[in-house]
């Protein structure tokens, strides 16, 4: 048997496999409603928090998955507030919050010695997920897509016109707080697939590529978690034939079908 058939065969490799279509699914729908609201600086600045909650998980002794989640959540709160106040603008206010975040969780690192891969953090591990990972991107998978289904109408107003939104009975802050806390759920599951540098390309690239081929929100959001999907079989394939890292792969293959797309467009 050859060597390839046997990872075929390894049970990490179909954990990492459904590890990252779990997520590809739902990180579809919600980078199309990132595209939409341009909120790409927003999932940095969640992504570069998840280093802080990773390393209050070590403190803590909480599984790391869980501490970014909260992590992510509590930031996501924190900016809901921030922006109320209306003090300084958006993009300086997430420049502000995404740096210091990620500084902070380098220094606390540093200070408490904590021993951890910083590498695997910042690139992601997809093939070390293990059952109980899986388990935890299962169940936040699960509720991001009821959270998606059940909010969808409200969330296209909102993204469409939020005064119009709100006249028409959908409850504005109420909604924009649900897509921020669906992101940080998102962000925390990703970590472990494209890691904190990688993850807002995986949540822009597919839905990116989607603009251009769909006709309605629905369709872009389809085909956003098809192309995710894809590229996550090409990545972790990549991955395994060459031996390079997973999660820049599965981004590097998300680029390069979003560069198709923009090449045949031209042609036609």
């Amino acid at each position: 048997m050859s060597e390839f058939t046997q990872l075929l065969y390894s049970q990490f490799l179909w954990y990492a496999l459904i590890a990252g279509l779990l997520v590809a699914l739902v990180s579809g729908p919600l980078g199309c409603f990132a595209v939409w609201r341009r909120m790409a600086y927003f999932g940095d600045t969640l992504a570069h928090s998840a280093l802080l909650g990773v390393t209050l998980g070590f403190v803590l002794h909480v599984q790391p998955t869980l501490a970014v989640g909260a992590s992510s959540c509590l930031l996501a709160l924190l900016l809901v507030y921030f922006q109320r106040r209306q003090d300084l603008s958006v993009d300086t206010l997430l420049g502000i919050l995404s740096h210091s975040m990620l500084a902070l969780g380098i220094i606390t690192i540093s200070l408490l010695d904590i021993n951890v891969d910083l590498l695997s953090l910042l690139l992601g591990d997809l093939l070390a997920v293990s059952p109980q990972d899986l388990t935890l991107m299962a169940a936040a998978s699960a509720v991001i897509a009821v959270l998606l289904l059940v909010l969808w109408p409200k969330l296209l107003a909102f993204t469409l016109h939020e005064e119009l939104a709100a006249v028409e009975g959908v409850r504005v802050e109420r909604i924009r707080l649900a897509l921020m806390l669906m992101l940080a759920l998102l962000i925390a599951i990703a970590m472990k697939v494209v890691g904190v540098l990688l993850i807002t390309a995986l949540l822009i690239i597919p839905a990116a590529a989607a603009r251009r081929i769909s006709t309605t929100p629905e369709q872009m959001a389809g085909f956003a978690s098809l192309i995710g999907c894809i590229s996550v079989l090409i990545g972790l394939a990549a991955s395994v034939l060459w031996d390079t890292p997973a999660g820049p792969s599965i981004v590097l293959a998300a680029g390069a079908l979003f560069m198709l797309g923009q090449l045949r467009r031209a042609d036609s």
